[in-house]
């Protein structure tokens, strides 16, 4: 099947178009993790556990979410973006 068919039952929400791809080999773009070592201050990772079980996720989960939310909209207010 052409991709300008499969784009056309997407946009006509005829029907589910996942079938014409094998799922096993569907890979999100810049999701490739590479581990990091970082050290806090204790009473850095005191309010970051805090945080943590505030929002009911992960120490390292707040960490992505913050450093995520910090690096967009510095990369949104850069010229060009």
């Amino acid at each position: 099947m052409k991709a300008s068919d499969i784009d056309k039952k997407f946009d006509d929400n005829q029907e589910d178009i996942l079938e014409y791809f094998d799922r096993a080999k569907i890979k999100m773009i810049n999701e490739e993790s590479k581990r990091v070592n970082i050290d806090f201050p204790s009473w850095m990772v005191k309010s970051l556990d805090k945080a943590a079980k505030h929002m009911g996720v992960s120490r390292q989960a707040v960490i992505k979410m913050w450093l995520a939310e910090k690096l967009q909209n510095l990369n949104s207010k850069e010229p060009g973006m």
